[in-house]
């Protein structure tokens, strides 16, 4: 099971990531190009999680340094086709290939982008919005898988997301299912 969580961008969605991560018990890697995110970022976590629970996070400036260790890598950015194909083109030649790429989309193709991966087993899709996950507003989280998802790809998901308090439930990409 993941151990290991990798969040690309420290704006609001992957500060409450990290900070829940860290809080479940996670090593996180928390990622941002721009310094004053990452410095805003650790200032917010320290004052919530204290000194003594921020060792859990590590707080990194290279996509490379974020993922080297990764069993999870949750990309952050925004939703937008150009976004995800850099972001995960740049995670899935960086990440161990053991490492999982979990992308927030509600508009794009977890199918489509997956397949632009060496590793679309390994690929899934967040459909929620960002705001509402960063808000804390909900209990279950849609994942949406692709008929290549991997089982181990599933188990691993599922229990990063029981783990931070949600009940997770799954549906295959909207892509991939038969037009009548």
């Amino acid at each position: 099971m993941p151990e290991t969580v990798a969040i690309i961008g420290a704006g609001p969605l992957g500060r409450w990531l990290a900070l829940s991560a860290a809080r479940a018990g996670f090593r996180v890697l928390l990622e941002d190009v721009m310094p004053t995110n990452l410095h805003h970022a650790e200032e917010a976590l320290r004052a919530v999680l204290g000194p003594e629970a921020l060792p859990n996070v590590r707080f990194v400036s290279t996509i490379e340094d974020a993922v080297r260790d990764a069993d999870l890598v949750i990309d952050c950015v925004p939703d937008e086709l150009e976004s995800k194909l850099e972001i995960l083109w740049l995670l899935d030649r960086m990440a161990p290939p053991r490492t999982v790429l979990a992308t927030p989309t509600t508009r794009l193709s977890i199918a489509d982008l997956a397949a632009c991966t060496y590793r679309p087993e390994k690929c899934i899709a967040i459909a929620a919005e960002a705001r509402s996950l960063a808000a804390g507003a909900a209990t279950e989280i849609l994942l949406r898988t692709t008929s290549k998802t991997s089982p181990e790809t599933i188990a691993l998901v599922e229990e990063f997301w029981r783990r931070i308090g949600f009940t997770p439930a799954f549906a295959a990409d909207p892509a991939e299912q038969p037009t009548r």
